[in-house]
């Protein structure tokens, strides 16, 4: 298997045992078009744009919390709750896209696949406990400490992710 390539895309020899695999002939390319569109790519997509917008939207709304606290001190507060309409459905769809994604590998996890994906999971939990403490808190020290806690692990979850796919 290459590295980073589903299974569906693999490239497969064309002959028996022992012959290697040259890429498609040119009357194959002719006719080839484009890679199909399967579950395994909604699957992933929807969870590649979900894990965008957690992931992502923490790093942009970190990013304009200094200016947006300039702006007025209600300012941030009024964003993160507007981030969280769309973030926590982000997070559920990373959840039923997750266990979906458990199910269609399941035959894969064994060994360090099965280490690195409960590590994983540990840590998708810690960054929903901890958004929901952060979203809950109300002193500058709660929200400092839940919104780094979020944001760490959210980024490591997003880490073992593409170790996991690779």
């Amino acid at each position: 298997m290459l590295p980073g390539l589903p299974a569906h895309c693999e490239p497969r020899p064309a002959g028996g045992k022992g012959q290697s695999y040259d890429g498609p002939s040119r009357d194959e390319e002719k006719r080839a078009g484009m890679l199909s569109v399967n579950w395994d790519t909604i699957r992933l997509f929807l969870h590649v744009l979900a894990a965008t917008v957690w992931v992502g939207g923490q790093i942009t709304l970190a990013a304009l919390v200094p200016v947006l606290r300039r702006a007025g001190t209600d300012i941030p507060r009024a964003a993160a709750r507007r981030f969280n309409q769309v973030a926590w459905p982000a997070f559920g769809i990373l959840v039923i896209t997750g266990i979906w994604n458990i199910i269609a590998v399941q035959s894969q996890i064994t060994g360090s696949y099965e280490t690195t994906l409960v590590v994983k999971l540990i840590v998708v939990v810690i960054s929903g406990v901890t958004a929901a403490l952060h979203a809950r808190a109300r002193s500058p020290a709660g929200l400092a400490i839940f919104g780094a806690l979020t944001g760490v692990s959210a980024l490591a979850a997003l880490f073992l992710g593409i170790v996991l796919a690779g």
